[in-house]
């Protein structure tokens, strides 16, 4: 399925019903004054996180939703029906923005989560509101407000557990496909993921471990250049970072390669995208027991943790494995990412 992580519709709460002119008319109950009722309330537009949604394509095929208008007030005093609220699902992890004016308007993160996007008009009064010592047949009602209407731009970011990050052609989509059961696309040419992909990493210590295989990004992606924010939006709600480097270019172009990526992390929004990270050394198979040794040497000298593995042959992925779970249960945050927001506000 085709994974959408924006979106841009309009919200329109429901109108109000308009107020009813109405007079008692009965036998025998002469001049009975007015009896109009009041219309009922326009429906309200609500947002909801939802576990069924993964992606944001339901959108692509409808950019309009609209809660019922309140039914109008009629005679007897009778009340107008009140409008239906429409409930909108969306993916866990999605950010509500004003799309005029860019406001973060709400951050749904956990199932359940909800926002009102647009708030239903109330309905209008009747004439028997009106009546008064001086009018007391008053043939006058109020006409039902309109509801609230705005376009809003929906972007999400993913929650994961471990996000996959690495230049293009480090070997990300191999790697996921070994440790876990997803399928993703598998080419010898940069760029191959366009799209974030999900697997689920099976272990004894731990119940399933979700993993994002993030886009690769290149120099200048803090600025949008390549895929741009369309990957670094993704790492900000992952528990763990695991840091893919290819190092079949001898130590000092692995930790080239090593460097682009951070330096684009730590620019991303000022720096304030920090995760436990983890280094694995790919394509271990087609390196020297000389290179591999002196690789891991540069690494630790600066301190940085560092794994050999090969995605291709499986060389290491099961101490890989195990390492992730550890770094996993050091992190007892319950909403990834979340401190890395903007204050949102919601309804």
């Amino acid at each position: 399925m085709t994974f959408i992580d924006e979106a841009k519709f309009f919200v329109k709460g429901g109108d109000g019903g308009r107020g009813c002119v109405s007079f008692r008319r009965e036998k025998f109950v002469p001049k009975g004054g007015p009896d109009g009722g009041d219309g009922g309330d326009g429906g309200s537009v609500y947002l909801e996180a939802s576990t069924r949604l993964h992606s944001l394509i339901d959108f692509t095929y409808r950019s309009h939703f609209h809660a019922r208008d309140g039914g109008h007030g009629q005679g007897k005093k009778m009340h107008g029906k009140n409008g239906s609220d429409l409930v909108v699902p969306v993916p866990r992890g999605s950010t509500v923005k004003d799309a005029e004016s860019g406001e973060v308007l709400a951050d749904l993160l956990c199932a359940g989560d909800r926002f009102l996007a647009a708030q239903g008009g109330d309905g209008g009064r009747g004439n028997v509101h009106y009546a008064s010592s001086q009018n007391r047949a008053p043939r006058q009602a109020s006409p039902g407000y309109p509801g609230q209407g705005r376009w809003l731009a929906v972007e999400l970011k993913l929650l994961a557990d471990i996000g996959l990050i690495g230049l293009p052609n480090a070997g990300k989509s191999t790697l996921l496909s070994r440790l876990s059961a997803a399928q993703p696309k598998i080419g010898d040419y940069p760029f191959t993921t366009l799209e974030p992909q999900l697997g689920a990493l099976e272990t004894e210590e731990a119940n399933s471990i979700i993993i994002a295989d993030l886009p690769g990004l290149i120099e200048g992606a803090h600025q949008g250049v390549g895929l741009g924010h369309k990957f670094l939006r993704h790492a900000e709600r992952t528990r763990v970072l695991l840091h893919l480097v290819a190092g079949d270019g001898g130590p000092d172009e692995t930790w080239r390669r090593y460097q682009t990526i951070e330096e684009e992390l730590s620019r991303y929004r000022e720096g304030r995208l920090s995760r436990q990270r983890l280094v694995a050394i790919n394509k271990a198979d087609v390196m020297s027991e000389e290179e591999r040794l002196a690789t891991e040497a540069l690494f630790a000298g600066q301190g940085i943790e560092t794994l050999s593995i090969s995605a291709l042959t499986g060389q290491g992925l099961d101490r890989l494995r195990s390492r992730l779970v550890e770094l996993l249960a050091l992190d007892d945050r319950p909403d990834p990412g979340h401190e890395d927001d903007e204050e949102p506000t919601t309804n």
